[in-house]
């Protein structure tokens, strides 16, 4: 049942803080990652889920992989979608999400991963 998958994917908060911020744009994995605070293996596996429940679709851009919100999702996940800005409207978690997206979308993804790197090996 595609319903069900659906609502398994939406039962962890990373996931649906994720699929929030593909909302206005697509992003690349390690703009995710910044946003999520998580490891990138563990994104990575969220972000698995999501696009296994046909919420997310990725795209692949040299060696930048890119998740957007799916467009050509069926009538239940385009529902799903549709609803998500109104149900996390007041939630204080999507608010400080949405001023750290702002922030991060100022860097370059390039050097945001770099600086993700150094900090995984310790340099920072």
């Amino acid at each position: 049942m595609k319903i069900a998958s659906i609502f398994k994917a939406l039962a962890d908060s990373s996931r649906v803080r994720a699929l929030a911020a593909l909302n206005d744009q697509p992003l690349c994995a390690c703009q995710v990652v910044e946003l999520l605070g998580l490891a990138p293996s563990t994104v990575s596996k969220h972000m698995s889920v999501l696009v296994q429940a046909g919420l997310v679709a990725t795209t692949k851009k040299g060696r930048w992989v890119y998740y957007s919100q799916a467009a050509d999702a069926g009538d239940q996940v385009r529902l799903v979608l549709r609803q998500l800005p109104a149900l996390l409207e007041h939630e204080p978690q999507a608010q400080q999400d949405h001023a750290a997206l702002a922030h991060i979308l100022t860097m370059d993804p390039e050097v945001l991963c770099r600086l993700q790197n150094s900090r995984a090996d310790g340099d920072v």
